[in-house]
């Protein structure tokens, strides 16, 4: 029997962008995370993956690259992303699936997956999928949803609530949507050759009752100062990983980029409107400057 590839969540013409972030009273949410990302991020590098980039909300954050790719399923999401940030050589665009990354190994030497890996059924495959492409020494920031915080263990020793915050296995709240226990977490990175160098707690004050009392600047500062605790106890619905890809494995030669996603060739033969693969004859399409690996496209 053939194995089907893992389901796919897909933000392909969702409003998204206008009605959570823009219109659903999300800055808090916003400052917070971006505090996170500056304390792990690198200060610069060479060539940077950013996957589930969607509409670029963070892009504009990652200082210091040569180069920033940024990684959707959703087309739509990209068109976007490229209208705020432009056509320059700085960025690329690429529609892909994260189980099937069009990327030669070893070519990145950062990557963040931030609000995303929450929609994948199987993390292992996913996480595999981009140790692949990092070089050894990469470091990759990882932001998940987390089912053992403070909120959810209260509900269970309430009884308000009958799947328990700490048990190993993920929780599917809905469709393609899930939380994770920080331990599972830290072992599929483990497993999928990564070393985690720190955690931080992040959206401590998340709750909505809060928002309306207190002003964002006092709770973000609040969260700031408690994302700190990380290493030690994560009770927050969002938890960040800054880890490094250990172990040997290949290094992207000199002008080396795109794979075929189906038969993993490359070099893909480029044109103006299209990427050939010469081995399975697959073609790949290049759009609006969006270049499309996506199954069924």
């Amino acid at each position: 029997m053939e194995n089907r590839p893992p389901p796919i969540c897909d933000y392909e013409g969702s409003d998204y962008q206008d009605v959570f972030w823009e219109q659903g009273d999300r800055e808090y949410e916003d400052q917070v995370e971006a505090i996170a990302l500056k304390r792990l991020l690198p200060t610069g590098g060479n060539i940077f993956l950013e996957l589930g980039a969607g509409a670029g909300r963070n892009t504009s954050r990652y200082h210091g690259f040569r180069r920033i790719v940024l990684l959707d399923y959703s087309f739509t999401q990209l068109q976007r992303a490229r209208s705020k940030l432009g056509a320059s050589g700085h960025y690329t665009y690429v529609a892909a699936d994260i189980y099937r990354l069009p990327f030669i190994d070893g070519l990145f030497d950062t990557a963040t997956m931030i609000r995303t890996i929450h929609h994948f059924a199987n993390v292992p495959l996913a996480l595999s999928q981009i140790r692949r492409t990092l070089i050894p020494g990469a470091v990759f920031i990882l932001e998940y949803a987390n089912k053992h915080n403070l909120k959810a263990i209260l509900r269970f020793i309430l009884r308000r609530q009958k799947w328990s915050p700490f048990s190993p296995e993920p929780i599917e709240f809905i469709n393609l949507n899930f939380d994770f226990h920080p331990k599972s977490m830290r072992t599929w990175l483990v497993e999928n050759g990564f070393q985690i160098e720190r955690q931080l707690t992040v959206s401590h004050f998340r709750l909505g009752q809060l928002k309306k009392t207190f002003p964002v600047s006092w709770l973000v500062h609040l969260d700031s100062l408690v994302q700190l605790t990380g290493n030690f106890w994560q009770l927050s619905p969002s938890v960040f990983t800054r880890s490094i890809a250990i172990g040997s494995s290949p290094i992207a030669p000199p002008g080396g980029f795109f794979c075929c996603p189906e038969c993993e060739y490359s070099p893909l033969t480029e044109n103006p409107e299209f990427l050939d693969c010469p081995c399975c004859e697959h073609r790949w399409i290049i759009r609006d400057g969006i270049y499309d690996f996506r199954r069924d496209q």
